[in-house]
């Protein structure tokens, strides 16, 4: 009676701990949207960027490089006040951002010499990190996480001394030099 008993009970304890595991549910889509919304918050800040409206807009914002994973650096960009649509934003050369139309920050940053394109595709310049979507409510976010750039000792890939700029137009990824983005919005330097 004891063997059974003992053996019950051990059915019972090995049938109670794999039932957490078998309850254990697979990610959402919400829990993904979630994680790729917490994406730039996490990890250690080095380097920010404050960004300024130009060419007339009302654009602010906060650009924040962070230390991701494996190596990586997560840059997370957060505008507000700024015309709904979809905007341009790339790292220009300079970090200067005092004319009022922004072009003090120069071109687009490309120390390795390519061609404009899509982030990821073929050729493209390591300034090259998208479009954005503003809502109707004038806010927007992007993310970009990649171990192409650093942040301090200087290098040719390191984001520090350069700038942020928003455009006022959408990158089409094609036209040379800077995917006819339009006018420069907002603009903030990269600092440590």
């Amino acid at each position: 009676m004891k063997t059974r008993l003992a053996a019950l009970g051990v059915a019972f304890a090995f049938s109670f701990a794999f039932a957490g595991h078998a309850s254990a549910k697979k990610p959402t889509s919400a829990d993904k949207k979630e994680n790729k919304e917490e994406l730039g918050h996490k990890g250690k800040t080095l380097a920010t960027a404050d960004i300024e409206a130009k060419s007339g807009s009302k654009l602010k914002g906060k650009a924040t490089f962070t230390e991701g994973e494996k190596g990586s650096i997560t840059l997370r960009v957060e505008v507000e006040d700024a015309p709904p649509g979809v905007h341009a934003i790339h790292i220009h050369e300079k970090g200067d951002c005092s004319s009022p139309d922004g072009k003090s920050a120069g071109d687009h940053w490309n120390p390795t010499h390519m061609e404009h394109g899509k982030w990821g595709v073929d050729h493209f310049h390591l300034g090259d990190i998208g479009n954005m979507t503003i809502e109707a409510n004038g806010k927007g976010t992007i993310t970009l996480d990649t171990t192409k750039w650093t942040a301090g000792g200087g290098g040719v890939n390191d984001v520090i001394g350069h700038a942020i700029v928003i455009h006022g137009g959408v990158d089409d990824f094609k036209t040379q030099p800077s995917g006819n983005a339009g006018p420069r919005i907002g603009c903030g330097v990269i600092k440590k």
